[in-house]
């Protein structure tokens, strides 16, 4: 077994999840969440309508859980974010708000 010496400040903001994964959300409230949810649903009808579904999706769910008081269904919207990466081309601006939803959601 190792010992390893970090010898600086390795505190911060963190929280430790599930399998020893560490979350960082950046301060992203329920709001700003779906503030980027509604981004993505607008950037999906104007670019791929065909993906918008999933975006409304999301959308749907995170309101649902806000007006349900539970937790969102994460495999519900990591399935329809997976769906949109597939569909969405590299370097897009649906491409940088996936990325977005699923660092602040913890996915």
């Amino acid at each position: 077994m190792s010992t390893y010496n970090f010898n600086g400040n390795i505190s911060g903001p963190s929280n430790f999840g599930d399998n020893g994964r560490i979350e960082i959300n950046n301060g992203t409230d329920a709001d700003g969440v779906l503030r980027i949810a509604e981004q993505l649903v607008d950037r999906m009808r104007g670019e791929n309508p065909n993906l918008a579904r999933q975006a409304e999706v999301i959308q749907g769910e995170l309101v649902r859980a806000g007006e349900e008081g539970r937790a969102a269904d994460r495999g519900r919207i990591r399935t329809a974010l997976e769906t949109i990466t597939i569909g969405v081309g590299a370097g897009s601006g649906g491409l940088a708000l996936v990325e977005q939803l699923k660092h602040a959601l913890g996915l």
